[in-house]
């Protein structure tokens, strides 16, 4: 008579599965790192881009002021050289964010000497105030952040109806502001809005 061992049943996972289920589970853990990484990334823009919406709004709210106390008129309401208008005001190109200067409308020659800011105290460069340490936000205890990764282009056209003829009354004003925030270069934002000539 032979006498059997007694099969155990039991089994394991060879050398080989496990290091295969490491690497598996190593490569998803990874991948939620990097996804968490990008989201961070991301929040970091957050900032940047609600500076850009209000600065595109500020613009255009400026070209609507201009218009509505009449230091603009509709024969001035557009580009410099542009075939919009005969009179046009507003400069070309993608230029720094700088203060109203003496007429008080954004975007005009009297902001700018050359392509910088033309100087405190009506056409500084624009900055925003920080938040202290202790979260207050003013003048005097706050923090003073320059907005020079920001620029800003103001860009007037016409309004075509349904049949391609120019609408006489009605413009198109077109913000584009463009910045750099966190590891995002050359971000756009773009408003558009409509202005007639009557306010």
């Amino acid at each position: 008579m032979q006498l059997r061992a007694p099969r155990t049943g039991e089994a394991g996972f060879t050398l080989i599965e496990a290091m295969i289920a490491s690497i598996v589970l190593i490569i998803g853990v990874l991948g939620v790192a990097a996804m968490l990484g990008t989201g961070l990334a991301y929040m970091s823009t957050s900032q940047a881009q609600y500076i850009a919406q209000q600065k595109a709004a500020e613009a255009v709210e400026s070209v609507f002021e201009a218009r509505d106390i009449g230091q603009a008129t509709w024969s001035t309401i557009c580009n410099v050289g542009s075939s919009v208008c005969t009179n046009g005001v507003f400069l070309t190109g993608s230029l720094a964010l700088c203060g109203a200067g003496t007429d008080g409308i954004i975007g005009t020659a009297d902001d700018y000497n050359g392509a910088a800011c033309a100087g405190c105290p009506l056409s500084c460069p624009d900055s925003i105030i920080m938040p202290s340490a202790a979260g207050v936000v003013n003048s005097t205890t706050g923090t003073l952040v320059a907005l020079s990764n920001f620029k800003r282009t103001i860009t007037i056209s016409t309004v075509l109806d349904n049949n391609g003829n120019t609408i006489n009354n009605l413009r198109q004003i077109t913000v584009t502001i463009t910045y750099s925030a966190a590891n995002f270069r050359n971000q756009t934002y773009t408003l558009n809005a409509y202005i007639s000539n009557f306010s």
